[in-house]
């Protein structure tokens, strides 16, 4: 048997990959992180399959579930939220999967920040203003952040930030970005992209907790900084384009 870990996305069933329906059709024992994946997104479990919302489950739990389809010979879709490699708690999954022996395979998912920029409708990288995306979080009552990794250190780079887990924590973030990005650089919240409750909040690094905590939002919800989020003015085009640029597609200049 094997067990598939899958990428159901930010909460729009619709924004499955066929791979992952597909899986999700087929595996007799599918376990799923209900607090961030909706029922919708495993409506499509074959009839009969072991379907089990695994929020309040301990890793030893789920794990003795896989255990149990692993002597059945029972494949597992084993469902999280966005991209199980960004902040899936796979790893220690992973790490009694090869100790047990147990065949394992990772489908890829369109993760939240991917869905957050579309719902914005923009870039999140602008030519000459900002052309990298970090993606972080805050340590809050998740595990400690390693040393180095810290927002003032990701805020010297002037690069977009994608921050998980800050919600709480606006007061900190703001403190920590405003001295490299300015009170007025522009911020959106983005809470439960994908659901059906959708909601965007746009401020500034000094605006933006009155904001969220007017509309008393506590949870479940990414913020990202950043100059790009403003959509640039005046930037130059991209090179990719440019007709004055050749390049191994389009060999030759054009006037």
């Amino acid at each position: 048997m094997t067990v598939f870990f899958i990428g159901a996305g930010p909460g729009d069933p619709e924004l499955l990959t066929i791979k992952a329906q597909r899986l999700i059709g087929e595996c007799p024992v599918c376990l799923y992180a209900g607090s961030l994946v909706p029922e919708q997104v495993v409506a499509c479990a074959p009839e009969g399959a072991r379907v089990m919302d695994t929020a309040p489950m301990t890793l030893d739990e789920t794990h003795a579930e896989i255990l149990a389809a692993h002597q059945r010979g029972e494949n597992v879709a084993r469902v999280h939220s966005g991209d199980p490699s960004l902040y899936g708690a796979i790893a220690e999954q992973i790490r009694r999967l090869k100790a047990d022996d147990i065949d394992y395979q990772i489908v890829p998912g369109v993760p939240a920040y991917a869905a957050a920029a579309a719902a914005l409708g923009q870039e999140l990288t602008i030519p000459e203003l900002a052309q990298s995306i970090v993606l972080t979080r805050m340590s809050m009552k998740s595990t400690s952040m390693p040393a180095g990794e810290t927002l003032e250190n990701f805020a010297k780079t002037g690069a977009t930030l994608a921050i998980h887990l800050g919600i709480r924590a606006l007061r900190e973030i703001e403190r920590q970005l405003a001295p490299y990005y300015g009170s007025d650089c522009p911020v959106a919240v983005v809470y439960r992209v994908g659901w059906p409750d959708q909601m965007i909040i746009r401020g500034t690094i000094s605006d933006i907790h009155a904001k969220v905590r007017d509309a008393k939002i506590t949870r479940t919800a990414l913020i990202l900084a950043g100059p790009a989020l403003g959509g640039g003015h005046g930037f130059p085009d991209s090179a990719l384009y440019d007709a004055a640029r050749p390049h191994v597609l389009r060999p030759k200049a054009k006037a």
